[in-house]
């Protein structure tokens, strides 16, 4: 498998106006074939004005305002939709927070010279590497990802996970018209729809650390709708709906 020429990196954000100056500039020195494209949901904070800013000076970076909090997949979503139509090779989802580490990149980009889904794995080889979480969320994570591979059959083991790259076959096969999770849920499917339409996923293992900055996203609808969305997975793909 050939490596990418053009990667996007796609950072959605949220009131993230203190990480967004200090993330977008780690994320680009990591290699030259990476652009970012920063989804803002109308942040109240000014998130999407500094956004615009740092676009202005920085040739490598766009943004794309959306009207308001629509969740996390929707942001992809659109994220995906810009990159497919500007032509690039690889998409990364990422976080605003230094949750994904950075200087990971690289070795996920590396990763699609063998495989078409690369994703930065907390739980990979039976290790745990998560950094400042409290217990109550560590477990509601590992054990969500656990229950949607024994649900869906999935063979990755950090399916909730959401440091992840899909080459762009992948994100015009999966049908993103037809997702219709969020949070949590948006990333158990969109792996489990690649995982089902023969492509192939590898993990690689990241340090994942709780941000020292700003507020989760984290609610207790997120981990509700992936309880309930991975039976839905699985009995669409039985019946043959996905």
């Amino acid at each position: 498998m050939t490596q990418p020429k053009r990667v996007l990196v796609i950072i959605p954000t949220y009131d993230e106006a203190e990480n967004l100056p200090r993330i977008v500039p780690r994320v680009l020195e990591q290699d030259d074939r990476i652009d970012v494209l920063v989804v803002d949901d109308a942040s109240p904070d000014g998130t999407g004005r500094i956004a615009d800013e740092m676009a202005s000076r920085e040739p490598r970076v766009q943004v794309l305002h959306r009207q308001g909090k629509e969740g996390l997949g929707r942001a992809y979503l659109a994220g995906f939709g810009v990159g497919l139509e500007q032509g690039y090779d690889v998409m990364f989802e990422m976080d605003a927070d230094f949750s994904h580490p950075p200087d990971a990149l690289p070795r996920l980009i590396a990763g699609f010279a063998e495989a078409d889904v690369v994703i930065g794995s907390r739980y990979v080889d039976g290790r745990v590497t998560v950094s400042n979480w409290p217990m109550s969320r560590l477990l509601i994570s590992y054990f969500g990802s656990r229950y949607a591979r024994i649900i869906t059959g999935m063979p990755v083991r950090d399916g909730t996970g959401g440091f992840n790259g899909w080459k762009r076959e992948v994100l015009e096969r999966v049908g993103l018209d037809r997702v219709q999770s969020n949070g949590y849920a948006f990333q158990i499917e969109l792996k489990f729809r690649a995982w089902r339409a023969g492509f192939r996923l590898i993990e690689h293992p990241i340090l994942f650390t709780e941000r020292d900055t700003g507020e989760s996203k984290m609610s207790k609808r997120i981990v509700r709708e992936a309880v309930w969305r991975v039976w839905w997975l699985r009995i669409q793909d039985l019946f043959g709906r996905l």
